[in-house]
């Protein structure tokens, strides 16, 4: 590959990169020379994702890897430092949601959203950090939800998305010193599969409140994780909110 682009000889490991914006985040960063670990629990769509890369001539690891498993985070991160001898970039993209009023989510569902929201972003990071600190560098992504900074009646889902930014600001003002960069993306309604995961009652209610609303694409929120991790290691971006134009 071209050693003149922005991200050419820099590792990224994606988590939750077999669809929507974890995939879209693995092309973009491949298109600027970074080789990335894709990890999820979706091993062929992973696969699928990687000859796409291969194809496009970039260096690629599928790993298939629940992040909400503390064992199974922690040794997809050290395979990646294994495989590549370094971590430049975490970027935390797998994500779960039910969007509907607190009365309408089962006690199940608030597991689920705890632990791949919030626990799936500490355990990746808790093993990451040490070998970004050895290094005296590195760049977090999280990708939270505009949902957790304007709160809307989506209960247990608005507070892991709320945990998670506050979580990452709060990370940045602790590890900044290390040389080590946090960004927080919150991004507003999204065109992927995440409303496919939902009950059919919850997921009616939604598509019904967006209606013909014309939704942000992967691609968008991908390019807003490109604009963060090229900038010069000076600079941080702390928060970045994208929402589709027509959305309240």
């Amino acid at each position: 590959m071209q050693t003149d682009k922005k991200l050419s000889g820099r590792v990224a490991l994606i988590a939750g990169a077999s669809s929507g914006i974890g995939a879209a985040t693995a092309l973009a960063l491949v298109e600027e020379g970074a080789s990335v670990v894709i990890a999820a629990r979706r091993m062929p769509r992973l696969e699928a994702l990687a000859e796409r890369i291969r194809e496009r001539g970039g260096e690629v690891l599928p790993i298939e890897a629940d992040v909400s498993d503390e064992a199974q985070a922690a040794a997809m991160v050290e395979r990646a430092i294994g495989d590549f001898g370094r971590l430049d970039m975490l970027l935390c993209v797998a994500g779960v949601g039910v969007a509907a009023p607190f009365r309408n989510t089962t006690t199940a569902e608030y597991r689920q959203m705890v632990e791949v929201n919030f626990l799936g972003l500490l355990y990746p990071i808790h093993a990451a950090l040490p070998t970004m600190q050895r290094q005296g560098a590195g760049h977090i992504v999280i990708v939270s939800s505009g949902t957790g900074r304007y709160i809307h009646p989506s209960t247990v889902y608005s507070g892991t998305k709320h945990a998670a930014s506050a979580m990452a600001e709060s990370l940045r003002r602790e590890i900044g010193r290390d040389g080590i960069r946090v960004t927080c993306i919150e991004p507003g309604a999204v065109r992927t599969e995440f409303t496919s995961h939902m009950r059919a009652s919850v997921r009616e209610a939604v598509e019904q409140r967006l209606g013909d609303m014309e939704q942000l694409q992967a691609a968008d929120v991908a390019a807003a994780i490109l604009y963060a991790v090229t900038q010069p290691r000076r600079v941080n971006v702390n928060i970045l909110t994208l929402y589709p134009t027509e959305q309240a």
